[in-house]
């Protein structure tokens, strides 16, 4: 049956079922990636808060290297630059969690590009199915509905084939975005948790700096 669809919808039928199977191997692409990104946040944040703690930074750094997935990016990033001004870190993280977006969002715009040009090809077999029915309409006066078949198929086919590619790739899209926003979010939380944790670190630091500098008393 599959053969005689084939057949019955004509050559458009090749770049729909090409963009269903683009489509299924993006969308478990992404999935996979997304699932393996997805860490718990606060428990490896706090772990990064106890190697700095110590004041094992190359163990922060490390942990932080053997954790996969945007928010051990951005994490990093605050670490290695634990010393430098707010600012700064805050700046850089900034620059990572924009280069960790776009990962991120790696090819979803080919499947929601799949899922709106699919239809518009089924749409097209329809414009040439009809056009094939009113040929053999021309060309033969008096066809009988055998003659047409073919043309009316072509049409149906095509459209119904389109559709049934482009709902399932919009859905998968929409599901992969709330993927993506989720850790996103999760970026966010642990960059803020970062340098929360990084401003209060430094504050010591100054209080002792500023005794230091102050003048004794005769």
């Amino acid at each position: 049956m599959f053969v005689t669809l084939i057949s019955s919808g004509g050559w458009l039928m090749w770049p729909i079922l090409f963009n269903a199977a683009l489509a299924v191997m993006i969308f478990f692409e992404r999935l996979f990636h997304y699932h393996r990104a997805h860490i718990h946040g606060a428990d490896f944040v706090n772990g990064i808060r106890n190697a700095l703690d110590h004041g094992n930074v190359s163990e922060a750094v490390e942990l932080c290297d053997d954790t996969p997935g945007p928010v051990a990016e951005v994490v990093k990033t605050a670490v290695i630059n634990h010393d430098h001004p707010s600012d700064q870190i805050r700046e850089r993280m900034q620059d990572t969690s924009r280069l960790e977006v776009a990962r991120l969002e790696k090819r979803l715009v080919a499947l929601v590009t799949i899922a709106q040009i699919t239809p518009l090809i089924g749409f097209l077999g329809t414009v040439m199915g009809m056009i094939e029915m009113f040929m053999t309409i021309e060309k033969t006066q008096f066809p009988n509905p055998g003659q047409l078949s073919r043309g009316i198929w072509m049409a149906l086919i095509t459209t119904a084939s389109g559709l049934a590619v482009a709902v399932p790739a919009y859905v998968a899209y929409n599901y992969l975005v709330t993927r993506v926003q989720n850790l996103v979010l999760d970026m966010e939380r642990a960059a803020n948790a970062m340098l929360g944790y990084l401003l209060q670190r430094a504050k010591p630091s100054a209080a002792t700096a500023q005794t230091a500098l102050k003048p004794k008393a005769d």
